[in-house]
């Protein structure tokens, strides 16, 4: 039983795993790659850091409980003492031990940038030596608000800036994904080529070899010379090396489609090509409009703007003099133990209001405060300048989309007729009607007709990919990409 298991062992290690095939169409790549590829799975990891920072930011807005302790705390220490007696100071030694614990429950309030608490404590002191004695300290309740009255606002910041950076975060991830489609498409037509190319190296083997048979024939009864003859059969030489250059490269093609898409490297894949595609008509303005509210970099230099003109008020309130303020009510005791720490307790009041007045400090705030003002005017020229980079992208695009919609139709009908050319020339030829240089011509358009139709159609869906990334929104359904994403999240 052992040697089975062994020798089984042996043939699976030394004998490589068989290829499975997998057929793929454009739509089924492209769900893969989004699914799958290890860009994907980054961009994913890159927006799930975004969402829990908002998460957090949410989190901060809802009252917070928190547990501190001190199980236990021993001091032995030497600490100077007056003696009356002698009116002399001396040093006695000093044991104690100490635990305490205690709940706090915060609110932050935005509208007036303060904090809401409400907390209870307990601690518990024992001193050793010549005068033992234990304590029981207790806050059964205490109610307080602080804030700062003159001082920098950051919550009201933060309501601004970081729904806003959530938006940007997700809308992000919906742009990298659509670059993720454009790189998936890149893939899919090279391969897409290399298949075409190996079956028309293929079909020109075949059509070769029959050439050549003709050719003999025909040398035979001296209707062809030697030098026709002898540039058939180097025609049949140069397609089958042409035949093995386009095996490496389909293989080539493949490989790197499979390691896109996560797959297993002995994968061989089937291209599906698509059909020609359904017409769609893209208004200009509407591509801008939907760009400048969900392009990321759009939102990005919304949110420096943003982040600029608060730390230019930050600045700007630090330069003046500010003022904080405490006040809490509550309760508080002291006994000999725990029960008596809760029996009849105290009024604990407490108001407090500290000033803090800036008098000399060499141009530090004046120069904070230029600091803050360029860098938001620094933010906004580069936003502005990035809006007008989107604009001529999108009209570009735009424009290239709508021309390369009239390309496959154009570029389909030109395979059609290379297709009949070449099958005419080559009757032509059998009968003896057509020479060499002319079915060596119509080949080579039917091969340069069938490059162009799926370069075309390659053109045509990465421009459609690209303007569905600057836009964040399909035109063909109608329907924007980011309000899909927030479905998904909801269901």
């Amino acid at each position: 039983m052992k040697a089975s298991k062994l020798l089984f062992f042996l043939i699976s290690f030394l004998i490589p795993s068989a290829a499975f095939s997998v057929t793929l169409s454009l739509e089924r790549t492209i769900e893969l790659a989004n699914d799958s590829s290890l860009m994907a799975f980054r961009y994913r990891n890159m927006y799930q850091s975004s969402y829990w920072q908002y998460v957090s930011y949410r989190a901060g807005r809802l009252p917070s409980l928190s547990l501190s302790l001190m199980p236990a705390s021993y001091n032995r220490y030497m600490t100077q003492r007056y003696d009356s007696e002698h009116n002399i100071d001396v040093f006695r030694e000093q044991q104690m031990f100490r635990a305490s614990g205690g709940l706090e429950v915060e609110q932050n309030f935005d509208l007036l940038v303060g904090t809401f608490y409400m907390e209870t404590d307990i601690e518990y002191l024992r001193n050793f030596g010549e005068n033992k004695y234990t304590q029981y300290s207790s806050i059964p309740v205490r109610i307080g608000y602080r804030q700062s009255l003159l001082g920098f606002n950051p919550f009201k910041w933060e309501r601004k800036i970081e729904p806003l950076r959530y938006e940007k975060a997700k809308k992000e991830l919906l742009y990298n994904m659509e670059s993720v489609s454009e790189q998936a498409v890149t893939y899919f037509f090279a391969l897409a080529l290399a298949q075409a190319e190996y079956r028309l190296a293929e079909e020109n083997v075949a059509s070769c070899d029959t050439m050549y048979v003709i050719g003999q024939r025909r040398f035979r009864i001296a209707s062809i010379s030697r030098a026709d003859l002898l540039t058939l059969e180097l025609d049949k030489v140069n397609a089958r090396n042409t035949l093995e250059n386009c095996r490496i490269a389909l293989k080539r093609a493949m490989f790197s489609l499979a390691s896109f898409l996560g797959m297993d490297k002995n994968t061989e894949i089937e291209i599906v090509m698509p059909g020609r595609p359904m017409t769609v008509d893209i208004p200009v303005d509407m591509a801008l409009a939907m760009a400048k509210g969900n392009n990321p970099t759009l939102l990005g230099h919304r949110q420096a703007i943003l982040e600029g003109e608060r730390d230019l008020n930050k600045a700007k309130v630090e330069s003046r003099f500010n003022a904080s303020v405490n006040a809490s009510v509550g309760f508080n005791q002291v006994a000999d133990d725990l029960s008596g720490a809760y029996r009849s307790p105290l009024r604990q009041d407490l108001v407090s209001v500290s000033i803090s007045v800036p008098i000399i400090d060499w141009g530090v705030r004046k120069g904070r405060v230029n600091m803050a003002r360029n860098n938001l005017n620094v933010s906004r020229i580069a936003a502005r300048q990035d809006e007008l980079s989107v604009e001529e992208d999108i009209i570009m695009t735009v424009s290239d989309y709508d021309v390369r919609q009239r390309l496959i139709a154009s570029a389909s009908e030109a395979l059609d007729l290379a297709d009949m050319a070449y099958a005419q020339t080559q009757q032509r030829f059998i009968i003896g009607k057509a020479d060499i240089n002319s079915i060596t011509l119509s080949l080579n358009r039917r091969q340069e007709a069938s490059k162009n139709y799926i370069s075309a159609l390659q053109n045509f869906w990465l421009s459609h990919y690209k303007i569905r990334r600057l836009t964040l929104h399909d035109f063909e359904t109608g329907r924007s990409l980011s309000d899909e994403f927030d479905l998904k999240i909801e269901n």
